[in-house]
């Protein structure tokens, strides 16, 4: 094989073997139907390849055969594998339906194979491949028209796929074939590989979600993933509430979003849940993991802690959360996420955060609803941060360079 070819299909091969990892992961996960449709993609097509490319030990008319035998039962096992993405075998009983009836399939075009000469057999099994493609093509263009998200990626992965077996039927056939054609088949198969480790990934994603969901009912805020407004007010009871009655620490900071309500009123409530997903997105990404968080109203979020770690870097956490959250973003304006280049607007929160270091004798809904108000106070300041200042007896801005003093 041509040096070049070979680089081709050693980069293919590692593609395979990183979808594979992919699904051991989602396997690990208790996500196993998701990890069953990776590991197949991934495992059938290299089965494939390696042996269109001739390196297996056969030659002649039985290679013929086994090749003829390979084709069909790819199609056989990928078939049902890309119909599970168009969410078309939900019920157990057509998934046992659909599995019987491309099991026959495989098995007759197999039968057919040995009553007739190898070459013969294969090209039979050729054909019965291509017709698999294209009624699964048809499906995945119907399933398109009415919507499904993820029709069109099928409809991509189907066509790479379909260019893959030409290619590596090509292949079988002149082993000499140029590097050109091992490379458009190489090209096309990691496509293949690709588009659908990116569809089992929008399925793998569908189900995590679904599962925070079930898990937590009207507890759980879809938009932000984080606790609903019934929620924080649960975590705020838990924190500054106590078996005993030791006076703790704890470390409240509020983060609330001046423009969001003007965001909706000029380009609908779309863009300000794309927002409001944005922001809670980049708070999760830099808020420690002993710091609580949940909704606080519309427009805010609210953060807790009572780690003495977190309580003496309340000051820095509240600069980069100012930092983060204010960096500009494009928010899709349509209902369409898929489409948000084609409608987008450029959009920078104006975030006002509230820092108050406080202990678990003051009231929480005092406690909560005063550095709520330095969150909206902070909104006049160039720092957008402001804290309770005890010498002045008010709300002040944060000084650029004052460390935060902890109660």
């Amino acid at each position: 094989m041509d040096p070049l070819a070979a680089g081709f299909w050693g980069a293919f091969f590692g593609t395979a073997a990183l979808m594979f990892a992919i699904s051991l992961a989602a396997f690990f996960r208790a996500r196993r139907r998701v990890a069953l449709l990776a590991a197949l993609s991934a495992v059938v097509s290299a089965a494939f390849v390696v042996a269109y490319l001739g390196w297996l030990p056969v030659e002649g008319a039985p290679e013929a055969r086994l090749l003829a035998h390979v084709a069909i039962l790819a199609a056989a096992i990928l078939a049902p594998l890309l119909l599970s993405l168009l969410g078309l075998l939900r019920e157990r009983s057509i998934v046992v339906r659909t599995v019987w009836l491309f099991t026959a399939i495989a098995v007759l075009v197999i039968g057919v194979g040995w009553i007739l000469e190898p070459t013969e057999a294969l090209v039979v099994s050729w054909i019965s491949t291509f017709s698999i493609g294209t009624v699964m093509m048809v499906i995945a263009l119907r399933a398109t028209a009415r919507g499904n998200r993820l029709a069109r990626t099928t409809v991509a992965g189907m066509s790479l796929m379909l260019l893959a077996l030409g290619g590596l039927s090509w292949i079988a056939l002149e082993r000499s074939g140029s590097w050109p054609v091992h490379a458009l088949s190489a090209l096309a198969g990691m496509g293949f590989l690709s588009v659908m480790a990116y569809a089992t990934w929008e399925r793998f994603s569908y189900l995590l979600e679904l599962s925070e969901v079930m898990a937590h009912g009207p507890s759980y805020d879809p938009v932000t993933r984080m606790r609903s407004h019934s929620e924080t007010g649960q975590m705020v009871g838990d924190i500054f509430f106590h078996r005993d009655a030791e006076e703790r620490p704890v470390g409240v900071l509020a983060v609330c979003i001046g423009n969001l309500y003007a965001l909706e009123n000029l380009h609908g409530r779309a863009a300000f849940n794309h927002a409001l997903f944005i922001c809670a997105g980049r708070l999760r990404r830099c808020v420690p993991q002993t710091v609580e968080m949940g909704r606080l109203g519309e427009d805010g979020f609210l953060l807790l802690t009572r780690s003495m770690e977190d309580l003496r870097g309340l000051e820095q956490l509240a600069r980069d959360l100012r930092d983060q959250l204010t960096r500009p973003v494009n928010l899709s304006i349509g209902r369409s996420p898929g489409r948000i280049d084609a409608r987008a607007t450029g959009w920078v929160a104006d975030v006002g955060i509230g820092v108050l270091s406080t202990t678990t004798k003051v009231r929480p809904a005092q406690a909560v609803g005063t550095v709520r108000a330095m969150a909206r106070t902070a909104w006049t300041y160039a720092t957008r941060i402001a804290f309770f200042d005890d010498k002045a007896g008010q709300i002040a801005e944060l000084p650029v360079e004052a460390p935060l003093r902890v109660a």
